[in-house]
């Protein structure tokens, strides 16, 4: 039975989410502003979300299946694979796939950032230039319609989550493997994912999880950083992200196909000696994962990418773009002083390479037009040197008038 309403109190329009809706409230007076929390939750949910996840690493370590498991969707139904030969010149490429996907009435909008060819080739230096570039790119595109006029509708592409996919065949990290973590880390919450986990008996994927994780350490490799609990959290939350902190990296695997194992169907891999299953925590990390990735550590992860990477990326352009203005300031005062004053354009976005080819391009033009000035100014002197000389009187002596004409 509900109870009745107080009758300065009209009825609320958030039903069983009322924070007044209960028994020894309905005769106190509030002011009102407690159900805050619940107008931002509609208007969140109304707007949607977005979320942009990379997954990166070599071929054949199962990024596309683990993807698809993860928000069971297909993503990659007409993907072409590559033979070995075509690997060889194959160059690292960025492809994206954007899908819509709606749960209990909330809305996400899901881009998948793949870079097929990542490792692929016989030379890999600098293979992960084009991904860091793509980065960089996504936040450059953010900053711009950010300083523009019409803020309202900002696509946020911004990467918000790298998976690193590391191969479980070797002893810890490859050169590879520690080069990409330590060129994107500042730009981006790398998060390491061990591969193929059924490849490994549960001792060595407790033994290669402690060396992934010292060696990470040991190179000074940014990893996304889970945040503390607060004093006041219940203890099995505390207990639950400490086993997401052990968990790293995730050794996780994917499968798409759906299996009978003990009478119920089930999602995993089918071989001679049993079944692995994808979404059971005794066989892999598969649902610690989605619980981090969606369930309760996915606004965190666009917060981070909020508040640090595109903060750093944001206050380095400013710092660029104020440098770039005082140096063409400092221009403008030396060409005032030395007689050739000429407007010079203030160019807030160009590379420091365009602006110095700017300031070469200005100094040519100075030089041909002192060029065209001079013979102009010989000129003028030889006019003035064949013009006879006209008789003039001394200070102090009256010429006197002029004879008249007979």
């Amino acid at each position: 039975m509900q109870s009745p309403l107080s009758p300065t109190r009209p009825k609320s329009p958030w039903g069983r989410f009322d924070p007044y809706d209960f028994p020894e409230d309905q005769d106190k007076e509030y002011v009102g502003f407690a159900t805050l929390p619940n107008q931002v939750h509609r208007k969140s949910v109304k707007k949607g979300f977005d979320f942009t996840l990379m997954v990166a690493g070599e071929s054949g370590l199962g990024k596309s299946t683990l993807v698809n498991s993860l928000f069971l969707t297909d993503l990659y139904k007409d993907r072409k694979l590559l033979n070995a030969e075509e690997r060889i010149t194959q160059t690292v490429e960025i492809t994206k796939h954007t899908v819509d996907i709606e749960e209990k009435g909330v809305k996400l909008k899901l881009t998948i950032v793949d870079t097929p060819g990542f490792g692929d080739a016989v030379n890999n230096t600098e293979c992960w230039k084009s991904v860091a570039d793509y980065i960089d790119q996504q936040f450059e595109q953010y900053f711009r319609d950010e300083s523009g006029l019409n803020r309202k509708n900002i696509q946020d592409n911004r990467v918000h989550c790298c998976l690193y996919f590391i191969s479980p065949f070797g002893h810890g990290l490859r050169p590879l493997d520690v080069e990409f973590m330590k060129a994107l880390h500042e730009k981006v919450n790398i998060v390491p994912i061990l591969a193929k986990a059924d490849t490994l008996t549960p001792i060595e994927v407790k033994k290669k999880k402690f060396k992934i994780r010292e060696e990470i350490q040991q190179y000074g490799i940014k990893i996304y950083q889970f945040p503390d609990c607060d004093s006041d959290e219940d203890e099995d939350f505390k207990q639950q992200d400490q086993e997401l902190k052990d968990s790293i990296p995730f050794a996780v695997i994917g499968s798409n196909t759906v299996v009978e194992a003990k009478g119920k169907r089930v999602r995993g891999r089918l071989y001679p000696w049993g079944i692995v299953e994808v979404e059971n925590s005794a066989h892999c990390d598969f649902v610690k994962l989605r619980n981090m990735l969606v369930r309760t550590h996915m606004q965190d992860l666009k917060d981070v990418t909020r508040e640090t990477h595109y903060e750093n990326y944001r206050a380095h352009c400013i710092q660029s773009m104020t440098r770039m203005v005082v140096k063409e300031r400092n221009r403008n005062k030396l060409t005032r002083e030395s007689g050739t004053d000429f407007p010079i354009p203030v160019i807030p976005s160009t590379t420091d390479t365009e602006t110095e080819k700017l300031i070469r391009e200005k100094d040519e033009e100075v030089q041909r037009r002192h060029s065209e000035h001079e013979p102009e100014q010989e000129h003028s002197h030889d006019e003035h040197s064949d013009r006879p000389l006209e008789p003039h009187s001394e200070p102090g002596l009256d010429p006197g008038p002029e004879p008249e004409a007979s």
